[in-house]
């Protein structure tokens, strides 16, 4: 199995400790609406974060022709962190359900790792490397 080209990473500030059991999904921008509509993005992988808090494998699934799933340069992709579910299994109440982070591909041959800061009143993410 190769390695997905998006991975991320969530820890928990307010424990200190690695958020295992995150759910994440990767979803991709099909059509953006500048007239105040709705953007639709469409899934392209899901997957949990280990207990070291890592999700490798969000893009790992080869496509039917048997190629590494590759991203596209321009395009706006997001990744999606059900927090909520995080917080309820650890018996704590949280404010954000879930985070969402968008970002461009400008270069697709690189490796793209999204960080999450997570605790139940905050969040934060930065690119990482």
């Amino acid at each position: 199995m190769s390695k997905s080209p998006v991975t991320c990473h969530v820890l928990d500030s307010s424990t200190g400790k690695p958020a295992d059991g995150v759910a994440v999904t990767l979803q991709e921008l099909t059509t953006a609406k500048y007239d105040g509509g709705p953007d639709i993005f469409d899934p392209l992988g899901k997957g949990y974060t280990n207990s070291d808090g890592r999700c490798l494998d969000l893009l790992s699934v080869k496509n039917p022709q048997d190629e590494p799933f590759k991203l596209v340069e321009g395009r706006t992709y997001k990744v999606v962190f059900k927090t909520k579910e995080y917080f309820d299994r650890t018996n704590r109440k949280c404010f954000y359900p879930w985070v969402e982070i968008s970002f461009t591909i400008e270069n697709p041959d690189e490796h793209y790792h999204i960080p999450l800061l997570i605790s139940p009143y905050g969040f934060t993410t930065y690119r990482g490397s």
